[in-house]
């Protein structure tokens, strides 16, 4: 009788303690969510090779267009590879509150099995495709800075910018906005504050970016214009025509750009979820609505709307809605796209004659301006009383109490932490390739186009 006494005893203790040997289990990565963090991967590198090449190369005069496609395809897949060597364990392990460390330098570590946290508690992805994810982030971001600098850059100048760039300018942001030990750390308000401690300085500022709005567009758009004022203007500008070459080239790379957006930023959810879905939702609702601003705004002011103002204005809405896509409603994001495209229209248009500076293709307008419009616009229009989602707290697992004078405040220190040292890594960094290498090309060169005397090769033949 005893020993029926002892095996019943063991078995309730086996079944009470079977639920803790179950939480303690890792968990096992949903196969919806990596299959759909692969399709976002792709159409992210679709940006950039076509999507980003096409859209810039269009837009520069016909002997300039393969060095264009050239810059950004070949930037891309060199940086792709520094991020494996060394950017992914600079961006993305614990190290101080502005870089990482290099303990997963050259993905020492990264297995099939290891795991990367998503946005909630318990809930995973496989970390090779998380590394691949961030990847195409930190390879796109700096060609856009191509577009300052369009059509007189000597091709080794603009990779060595690049390589100086990403490494202390691209690294530490993403650092700073997007390192945290993830959602299981905070498990009280004594875990969230040792958590905290531990995660980049803009993240202890409270500042939110779901997809990039100050690591990608703010980041690059200030580089942009510190690049086109370091460089100089291109020969004849002001008194030559500049025309876009091909304005068809650039609707489509725009309007894969516009397609691929939605890996950037839905992707950027890690999960294939109802949050995934508010921000397909919203990316496409703002890009409308800037396209509709853009258009009639310039209509209304040059009396005829251009293609190049319509794919503009996709683009800047696309900009704008970065930073909030998965913390606005539908309204919100509308909102925000009507800002985006009349304030990216003046971006481009009155305050770039007011500066007198040849950014070639806009960058800063567009996507510096836009960034910041996204930015604080997002500490506006999260508010769960503006439609919004708030902000999560993972010590509670309930949206907190939103404070919209606190998160704008937070904004702000995104913004300015990304203007302010971009700004100072881009004039350090382009200074010193122009002593080493020289940054522009001579004249002669220049008018000839970069394409032959770059490439030796030419985009079309007549």
């Amino acid at each position: 009788m005893k020993s029926y006494v002892k095996l019943l005893a063991l078995l309730v203790v086996a079944t009470l303690a079977a639920p803790a040997f179950a939480d303690a289990a890792p968990p096992v990565p949903n196969k919806g969510d990596t299959a759909w963090m692969i399709v976002a991967t792709l159409l992210v590198v679709m940006m950039a090779a076509p999507g980003l090449g096409l859209f810039y190369g269009g837009m520069v005069r016909a002997k300039n267009m393969l060095s264009v496609l050239m810059q950004t395809l070949v930037i891309f897949c060199l940086l792709g590879v520094l991020w494996a060597i060394y950017g992914y364990s600079v961006a993305f392990t614990e190290g101080n509150a502005f870089f990482g460390g290099l303990s997963k330098a050259f993905l020492a570590g990264v297995t099939p099995d290891t795991t990367a946290s998503t946005f909630s508690k318990g809930v995973t992805i496989p970390e090779y495709i998380y590394v691949a994810f961030q990847l195409t982030f930190a390879a796109i971001t700096p060609a856009l800075i191509v577009g300052g600098i369009a059509e007189r850059a000597k091709f080794s100048a603009v990779l060595a910018f690049m390589v100086l760039w990403f490494t202390f300018s691209y690294l530490p942001i993403a650092h700073m906005v997007w390192y945290w030990p993830g959602p299981d750390a905070y498990t009280s308000a004594a875990a969230a504050d040792k958590a905290n401690a531990t995660a980049g300085f803009l993240f202890q500022k409270g500042a939110i970016d779901f997809a990039g709005g100050t690591v990608v567009h703010i980041n690059a758009g200030i580089a942009g214009l510190v690049g086109a004022i370091m460089i100089g203007k291109r020969v004849g500008f002001g008194r030559e025509t500049m025309a876009p070459h091909s304005l068809t080239m650039t609707m489509i790379g725009g309007s894969l750009l516009w397609v691929g957006w939605f890996g950037f930023n839905v992707g950027s959810n890690l999960e294939a979820n109802g949050a995934a879905a508010l921000a397909f939702v919203t990316t496409l609702l703002a890009t409308c609505a800037a396209t509709v601003a853009w258009t009639f705004v310039e209509w209304t002011l040059k009396g005829k709307p251009s293609m190049l103002g319509a794919v503009s204005g996709a683009i800047a809405g696309l900009v704008v809605i970065t930073p909030a896509c998965g913390f606005v409603g539908p309204m919100g994001a509308i909102v925000m796209g009507f800002v985006a495209g009349a304030l990216c229209y003046w971006g481009v248009n009155g305050l770039k004659r007011m500066t007198g500076v040849d950014d070639s293709l806009d960058v800063f307008g567009v996507h510096c301006i836009g960034g910041i419009a996204g930015a604080l616009l997002t500490g506006v229009f999260a508010s769960p009383k503006l439609g919004g989602t708030g902000v999560y707290d993972y010590v509670a697992n309930k949206v907190g109490d939103y404070d919209m004078g606190a998160q704008l405040i937070a904004q702000c220190w995104g913004v300015g932490t990304s203007l302010v040292w971009s700004a100072v890594v881009s004039v350090i960094a382009f200074k010193l390739v122009d002593l080493v290498i020289g940054l522009r090309v001579d004249n002669d060169a220049e008018r000839e186009g970069l394409d032959v005397t770059s490439h030796g090769e030419t985009a079309y033949h007549s």
